[in-house]
């Protein structure tokens, strides 16, 4: 294959990326499921590729590719890694980089061992998560096998479900998460959020990702529990997020406003696929 790849995640939540501007790069799912592959292939939660923008407005375009190969919309986690990856490789020298993404235009700003992300407008309307439902609400009840379940639904350029647990050390990842990413009232399937409020600043939070399964950290998922915690009254504009791979902080002012996140980004090693 002879690609130069980079190893690096953002707390944990891991991922190739890959420089498509300087090389050719034509992975089909297969490889791509070679490629995350913890055993046999490099491992990863995510292929990042950087590609050359097609969009006015953007330097570059930034493409997301699951574990399962699948091409997804949005990674929070995976835009902070992508901004220091084109730092890091003179791909950019900005202090604000505008990125084309397939759920729309972010914007990353590089902050010393920080990267601040304008992640955009949250979707609230069922029609653009996008989310089965006869009309928008602050909470939905869903029926998902034997139980009865009480959650919010955001879009952030992908779709998450966010649902309060009383302790997310003994919540129901493993089997309710994935039930939930194939229920039928989520046409794109959806990640799943399992959400524990400890203040008004502060929550903890694990994140079922479609095509992956539980992550050390979601991006996109801490801006989704964050909007839905807002919604619910139950936190403040700034919100410290705790993942089991560490904190990202979280600042959504309210309806009409992006979403802003901040946190790191680590290269672990680069090399060369065969």
């Amino acid at each position: 294959m002879g690609l130069r790849f980079t190893k690096m995640h953002g707390l944990g939540n891991d991922f190739v990326v890959i420089d498509g501007v300087h090389q050719r790069v034509n992975l089909n799912a297969e490889q791509i499921r070679s490629i995350a592959d913890r055993h046999f292939g490099v491992g990863c939660d995510q292929l990042l590729l950087v590609e050359p923008a097609s969009a006015p407005g953007a330097d570059f375009r930034y493409r997301i590719y699951n574990a399962d190969g699948r091409e997804v919309e949005q990674c929070g986690n995976g835009a902070r890694c992508f901004a220091r990856f084109l730092l890091d490789h003179g791909l950019s020298d900005k202090s604000v980089i505008p990125v084309q993404t397939a759920a729309g235009l972010i914007e990353l700003y590089p902050e010393g061992e920080m990267v601040r992300i304008n992640m955009g407008v949250p979707s609230l309307e069922p029609e653009q998560v996008p989310f089965n439902a006869p009309g928008r609400r602050i909470e939905y009840t869903l029926a998902v096998g034997d139980e009865t379940l009480t959650l919010g639904v955001a879009g952030m350029g992908n779709p998450h479900a966010v649902l309060p647990v009383n302790d997310i050390d003994t919540a129901p990842v493993d089997t309710l998460g994935p039930k939930l990413e194939h229920d039928v009232h989520f046409p794109s399937r959806v990640n799943v959020g399992f959400m524990q409020v400890i203040s008004r600043d502060h929550i903890r939070l694990r994140v079922h990702e479609r095509g992956v399964g539980e992550t050390l950290a979601c991006g996109t998922g801490a801006c989704a529990a964050v909007v839905v915690g807002r919604l619910w009254e139950k936190l403040n504009e700034e919100v410290r997020v705790s993942l089991p791979g560490g904190d990202l902080t979280i600042r959504w002012a309210g309806e009409g406003e992006p979403v802003w996140m901040s946190g790191p980004a680590v290269t672990v090693f680069e090399g060369e696929l065969a």
